[in-house]
This record gives C-alpha cells, sequence and structure tokens, in this order.
C-alpha cells in the first residue's frame, strides 16, 4: 500500500486515506487493529489513538479478541492484498514473516509522558508520542568481567538488529527449531552480523568449524 501512497507511511497519510481501511462490521468506519482486553498495548495504543485524533479521521478501534487473531488479522490481510492499520511490535516472527511499514507519527519519542500517561488507563491527557523503545541489556557479575577480559569484550560487542531477530524467530517458528539448531542457522546467516563481534581470526575459525 505504500509503494502505491507513500504518503501512508505518516499518520497524516492515514487519516486523510481512512477509507482504504475498511472496518470488517461497519462500512460507515475506517478500521484500527488494536490489542486484546487486557493487554498493556490496548491502553497506549487506546490513548494513541485518541492523542492522533482517529475516531475523528473515521476509525474505531477493533479489538481482536486474543494475541493470535491480532497475528492472523495480519497474516490474512497480507497474504489477500488487503488493507492493515493498527498496533504489533517486534522482534516477532510475525514482522519477520511479513514486511510491514511503521508509520511515522511526525514527533520523537516523549519516554517520560509514555511511562506517566501513556501506559496509565486513567490518564486523561494523552499527547501524541513515538514508541520509546525498549533497552535490552546484557549484564554479567564484576567477577567474569574482571577474570574474562575476551569473553566480555566478546558480550560488549554483541547485538543485533530487532528486523534481524524477527527473522530468526520466523525462521525457528516455521521450522520448529530449537535454539541450537538456531544458533547454527545464525551463524551460517548472518556473518555480516556477528563478524563484527569477534576477531577476525576467531572469526574465521568459527567458518571453518562450520
Amino acid at each position: 500500500m505504500v509503494d502505491k501512497n507513500p504518503e501512508l507511511a505518516t499518520i497524516e497519510g492515514i487519516k486523510a486515506n481512512a477509507k482504504l481501511f475498511p472496518h470488517p462490521e461497519d462500512d460507515s468506519k475506517a478500521a484500527f487493529m488494536s490489542c486484546p482486553a487486557g493487554w498493556t498495548c490496548q491502553i497506549t495504543a487506546g490513548h494513541l489513538f485518541d492523542a492522533l485524533g482517529l475516531e475523528e479521521a473515521g476509525f474505531e478501534q477493533v479489538d481482536p479478541g486474543s494475541g493470535a487473531a491480532l497475528a492472523g488479522s495480519i497474516a490474512r490481510a497480507y497474504d489477500r492484498e488487503q488493507p492493515w492499520f493498527g498496533y504489533y511490535w517486534s522482534p516477532t516472527p510475525v514482522l519477520g514473516r511479513y514486511e510491514m511499514v511503521k508509520v511515522d507519527f511526525g514527533v520523537p519519542a516523549d519516554p517520560e509522558h509514555y511511562e506517566s500517561c501513556i501506559t496509565q488507563a486513567d490518564c486523561l491527557t494523552p499527547k501524541v508520542t513515538a514508541y520509546p523503545p525498549s533497552a535490552v541489556n546484557t549484564i554479567t557479575t564484576e567477577k567474569f568481567a574482571e577474570q574474562s577480559p575476551e569473553a566480555y569484550a566478546y558480550i560488549q560487542n554483541r547485538s543485533y538488529s530487532n528486523a534481524d531477530m524477527s527473522a530468526m524467530m520466523a525462521w525457528m517458528e516455521e521450522n520448529q527449531a530449537d535454539g541450537e539448531i538456531a544458533a547454527f542457522e545464525f551463524l551460517q546467516s548472518y556473518p555480516q552480523v556477528w563478524t563484527t563481534w569477534v576477531p577476525e581470526a576467531v572469526a574465521e575459525k568459527i567458518k571453518s568449524a562450520l
């Protein structure tokens, strides 16, 4: 959809083209697929739905009923080349399998407002904010860092993108692979990522072992 209409990559473009996202049960409204009841993302998506003025633009929030149904709505829309607008997160197998576009809200993330208001069910004054990223840290003991400097250096260097993680999660799901099998797949398929984590000589040894 974004290839055909690039403005759909922005929230203003979405609002101006609400008719492209028909509601499954009400032809007079457009659909925003939210999270199942009881999930925190139902609260955050709901507050941002209000702050962005999506109801005024003709949208209504749709409760998918379950996490499986939410994922299935993306899969079904993608496979049938039908429109889809809503909330999902990464890294996940779903976003590793389907190439979706993150809609630009036109503002940066405001972590303080996000935590104090957007995540709180009783907040009455939500403002527009991009979703702040959730930090993922690797933690070691001080003793380990001191006694194993080479291993600690490796851990400090190790990182990968949400896109790569989502793709690996999708591969694991499709192949019913456990962590060990996935590790071999990652080493074989993503040398451009992991070779930056280790010295060149070590990287060559790993390639030879594979």
